[in-house]
Order: structure tokens, then C-alpha cells, then sequence
């Protein structure tokens, strides 16, 4: 359950556009990104390759050794949060010490390629992401100028600080290349990216030290002694992967289940079923508008879907009146929030934490409202945002008793009713968004 809660709306889209990446073929404009990016790579690798001094002379074997090894080690695949690390820095660490320094950024593509390889997929499709594969590897770019900048000699502790730059340089060229790519196909912007990765460059910078002591034995066949954290992290992946999966099923059984409930509500009041779509939106807007995290703005959409089903509990001769009602029947459908509250604690998981919310879509700011008389602050802030986004769609939709009100003169009923039905900041926050 834990898990579920974790993946909000913007990290399950996130997590879902990650692994339809690899299936996805690629569109023109993902074609052209990695060509403009994977050539700038080009244009700052081979330089190197072709000025850095070759001091070093690793024996043939060495060299395809730690290319096959980051091929492998890629396809450990672990998915954190929203993004998915892979124990590649196990090898590109030693990579760094034990080959020539010039040569490794063009070496990490070629154990980028060869990880495709071994993916199995279609001839097309690895062709297609060959450009791909110069932009992911452009992470090896930093570390090579930074210990090249600093003096390429052999591995000690006392140069931690270089090694400090060298990772810091490697995370900044890493999402800068991945972010510019991102940025020219129209996908997520930079921010959502460093947001998508920063979780990832943590389990890099906990291997880094890892790797360094591998490095530290002095032996060209060091590497080999982090196969069994490699092992175990493959056994973690897989774990990790079950349960992600679960939690996205959850997720979509959440939503599946709020959808569903609010056909029941349309199919016995078509009114209070169409018009509860229509507060979703404004509610969204409004929640984006007051910067509310993500996991609230999934409460958010799901408690403007869910704020009136309790009304399939109060007979429709009263819910479809075509005039005002009497003080008894107003004390019946002024029940239909309690009774929506039990209807959704049954469900249970976080449609029962909704519940909670949809009990309070009802209360006024001055302790007026109902079912608990609760005022300010003590009426959840996605209580008070329903509450005002529901209030402004009704004015603006045609009920049985009168026609609608222009978006203007509702918006003039909100500021009038401001500090007493609803919170003065959620009424500015929804003049804002209309």
C-alpha cells in the first residue's frame, strides 16, 4: 500500500512513459533529437580519444572484458522511483583507471550498443536507437575531462576531491545531454527530468564509492569481485519490478473504480453525474494554482469525481426537484456527503482516505455548512477547493429550477461569498485558472 500511495499522478505517468520507451517507435522529431545530441557527443569523444596521451596499455582481453561487463551490468535494471538505475558505475569506475583515459567515452557507447544487442529486439528498432546510445553516453564525457584536467595518474585516496568533481561532472553532462534530448523532442522539460533522475543519481553516487574500492586493489580483475552485489541487486530488481507493477494496477483500479462510480451517479441523475466531470477540471487547475504535491492533486481529482455519489442513497424525487425544497428534504440531501463518505470506506485504500475529504465538500469558512459545522482551517484544503470549484460549475450550469449564471456574475457570487462559504485564497486561486 505503501508503495501505491508513492506513485502520484505525475510519478505513474512518469514510470509509464519510461517502460513504453523501450517498446515506442521512434517519431521523426525523437529521431532528430538523438542525431543532434549523439552528434555533439561525437564532436567531444573523438577529440579525446585522439588527444588524451595513451599511458596506459591494458591487454585486449581487459578492454572487451569491461565492455561486455557494462553491457551486462545494464541490463540490471532497478527501477526507483520514477526512473530506473542500473549498476553501471561498478564498471565505468575501473573503466576510468584501468584503460586509456581518452578512449572510454567511445568504449561506454560500445557497451551501450552491445546492451542493445543483447536486448534481442528488431533490427529496425536497434538501428533506429543507435543515435540513442551516443546521447546516453555522454555521462562518461565528464569524469575522462575532469581526471584528464587534473592529471590522469593512478588511483589514491588523497585525490578524493577530483573524484568528487569527476562524479559531479558526470551526473551534470548526464542529465544535461538526456534533458537537451528531451527538450528538442517535445517531451518532458528539464525540471521534470532532473526530477525523473534524481533519485537514479543517488544509487550512483552510493556505487561510486563501491567502485573506488575496487580500484583501490591495484588488480586489472577487480572488477569481478562486485559480481555478487550485482547478483543480488538483479534479485532486488526483479522484486522491485512485481511490486511497482501492483502498485500501478492499484493505481488504475483506483481510478477504474472512481469512473465507475460516477457512471452510477450520471446513470441515476444526469446532472449530478456530468457535472461532477466538470468540476475535475477546474479542481485540477485550481490545485496546480496552490501548489499542492502531486499525491494531493490525485485526492484532489478523485474527490471532485466523488463528491456528490452519495446522492445515489437519497431518492431522486428530491434530487430532481424543479423547485426549492422543504427544510425536511434539504435535511435529507444534506446527508448524501456522510453518506458518500461510507460508500467510499468500504472501497477502502485511498478511496477511503477520499471519503474523509468528500465527507467535508460541504462545510463553510464561518462554521456554517454541514454535515460537521467545521470552519477555516479545520475543513481540509481540498475540501475548500471542491467546495468553491462545485459551487462555481453549478452557478454555470442550467438545473431544473433556473438557467445558468455568464462566468462573470459567478465569479462576482464567489468574491461576494468569500470569507464566509468559501476560502478568500481558493476563490482568487479559481478566478485565476477561469
Amino acid at each position: 500500500m505503501a508503495t501505491a500511495a508513492a506513485l502520484d499522478l505525475e510519478s505513474t505517468a512518469l514510470v509509464e512513459e519510461s517502460r513504453a520507451w523501450g517498446t515506442r517507435r521512434f517519431a521523426a522529431r525523437d529521431l532528430r533529437a538523438s542525431l543532434v545530441v549523439g552528434g555533439l557527443f561525437l564532436a567531444a569523444a573523438l577529440p579525446l580519444a585522439a588527444l588524451l596521451p595513451d599511458t596506459r596499455h591494458p591487454s585486449a582481453f581487459v578492454v572487451v572484458a569491461l565492455v561486455l561487463g557494462y553491457a551486462l551490468v545494464g541490463r540490471v535494471e532497478f527501477e526507483v522511483g520514477s526512473g530506473v538505475a542500473v549498476p553501471t558505475q561498478l564498471v565505468l569506475v575501473p573503466m576510468l583507471f584501468l584503460l586509456p583515459l581518452g578512449l572510454v567515452p567511445l568504449l561506454v557507447t560500445a557497451g551501450l550498443v552491445l546492451h542493445a544487442l543483447l536486448d534481442g529486439r528488431s533490427l529496425r528498432r536497434y538501428v533506429e536507437r543507435l543515435p540513442l546510445r551516443l546521447v546516453n553516453s555522454w555521462h562518461a564525457v565528464g569524469p575522462v575531462a575532469v581526471l584528464a584536467a587534473f592529471g590522469a595518474s593512478g588511483f589514491s585516496w588523497t585525490r578524493w576531491p577530483v573524484y568528487l568533481g569527476a562524479l559531479g561532472a558526470q551526473f551534470a553532462l548526464d542529465i544535461a545531454s538526456v534533458a537537451a534530448r528531451q527538450s528538442l523532442a517535445g517531451r518532458f522539460s528539464p525540471g521534470s527530468q532532473l526530477r525523473f533522475m534524481g533519485t537514479v543519481y543517488l544509487v550512483d553516487a552510493g556505487l561510486a564509492p563501491v567502485a573506488l574500492l575496487l580500484v583501490a586493489t591495484g588488480r586489472s580483475w577487480s572488477p569481478l569481485l562486485a559480481l555478487p552485489l550485482v547478483a543480488l541487486l538483479s534479485v532486488f530488481a526483479r522484486e522491485r519490478q512485481v511490486r511497482i507493477d501492483h502498485a500501478l494496477e492499484l493505481g488504475h483500479a483506483y481510478r477504474g473504480t472512481a469512473l465507475l462510480l460516477g457512471d452510477v451517479v450520471e446513470a441515476d441523475d444526469a446532472y449530478t453525474g456530468s457535472h461532477s466531470r466538470d468540476v475535475v477540471e477546474l479542481v485540477l487547475g485550481v490545485a496546480g494554482q496552490l501548489g499542492l504535491s502531486p499525491a494531493e492533486r490525485r485526492q484532489a481529482e478523485f474527490a471532485a469525481l466523488l463528491h456528490d455519489v452519495g446522492k445515489v442513497r437519497i431518492p431522486s424525487e428530491i434530487i430532481n426537484k424543479p423547485g426549492p425544497l422543504t427544510s425536511a428534504e434539504r435535511a435529507v440531501i444534506e446527508t448524501h456527503t456522510i453518506e458518500g463518505e461510507q460508500m467510499l470506506e468500504q472501497v477502502g485504500g485511498l478511496l477511503g482516505e477520499v471519503g474523509r475529504i468528500v465527507r467535508s465538500c460541504h462545510e463553510r469558512v464561518d462554521g456554517a455548512g454541514y454535515p460537521d459545522g467545521l470552519a477555516g482551517e479545520e475543513i481540509p484544503l481540498i475540501a475548500r477547493i471542491v467546495c468553491c470549484c462545485d459551487a462555481y460549475s453549478a452557478m454555470t450550469t442550467d438545473r431544473p429550477y433556473r438557467k445558468a449564471r455568464s462566468s462573470e456574475a459567478a465569479l462576482e457570487e464567489l468574491r461576494a461569498c468569500a470569507g464566509t462559504q468559501f476560502d478568500p485564497v481558493v476563490v482568487e486561486a479559481v478566478a485565476r485558472v477561469i
